[in-house]
């Protein structure tokens, strides 16, 4: 059964890059994404427009590229978030999480017993008709696959030692929109009161063994988190970075 490579990579403390991904329907540019050198890409399922048929599309094709997909969840419910990892996500990132009772419940909504309560329907075709037993597949999946969480505003912020406690949360992407937008400086990512809060949730992050990460609308604000010392760092989006290379080629030629 497969390695997570970004799971492992980051626990040899090796930065792994990946980017968002929310509106093509297309296992070509996930394909494109692989070959540029993306490490993982998060399927929006809170803010894309997927449905539960592209998601297990783009995880399949991800998966035998090698860009780790990673899905994140339109609200912590057991049903999105069993099924997207029976759709081959190597993850699952929890949006807008404040309350530290509700991440341990969802983050048991992610393993199999004794672990957590996820249900088991997985069939062969799942596991590549590896001759495997249901309780390898089960400690393997339990071990591999990533769950992430977002610190998105001051509240959840403010319970971060709390949140970053909860057993079996492997790495943090941090919100910078709405987390500016809750300081009451939205999308000032470099003000001191948004740089500040960053350090201090990083820090929190090393306390408590968890792998700090961040998402970034451009290259300069992603080589600062890279700078920080996050390791699970997103850069852009497939629409943007596909805008912004047809408007260069198109402004440099007119």
């Amino acid at each position: 059964m497969k390695i997570n490579t970004v799971k492992q990579a980051m626990r040899e403390g090796r930065l792994q890059l990946g980017t968002n991904f929310s509106q093509f329907r297309s296992q070509d540019a996930i394909r494109i994404l692989a070959a540029a050198g993306f490490d993982w890409a998060f399927l929006d399922g809170e803010h894309g427009g997927f449905d539960q048929e592209t998601l297990q599309d783009l995880c399949r094709i991800a998966v035998r590229v090698g860009l780790s997909p990673i899905v994140r969840v339109a609200d912590l419910q057991y049903s999105l978030i069993a099924r997207a990892l029976d759709c081959g996500a190597e993850g699952v990132i929890f949006p807008r999480v404040e309350d530290p009772a509700l991440l341990e419940r969802a983050v048991g909504w992610t393993k199999f017993p004794p672990v957590g309560q996820r249900g088991m329907g997985l069939t062969p075709l799942q596991v590549d008709f590896e001759p495997v037993t249901i309780p390898q597949i089960m400690e393997h999946l339990n071990r591999e696959q990533m769950v992430v969480l977002q610190i998105e505003t001051t509240r959840a912020f403010d319970a971060r030692d709390e949140l970053l406690s909860v057993p079996n949360v492997d790495t943090v992407m941090i919100g910078p929109v709405d987390l500016s937008i809750s300081l009451g400086v939205p999308g000032e990512f470099e003000h001191p009161k948004m740089l500040d809060t960053v350090e201090k949730i990083v820090e929190s992050c090393r306390r408590h063994g968890v792998v700090p990460g961040a998402q970034a609308r451009n290259l300069a604000l992603a080589k600062r988190w890279r700078d920080m010392g996050m390791l699970f760092v997103g850069c852009s989006s497939e629409t943007a970075m596909l805008y912004d290379a047809a408007r260069t080629l198109a402004t440099q030629i007119k």
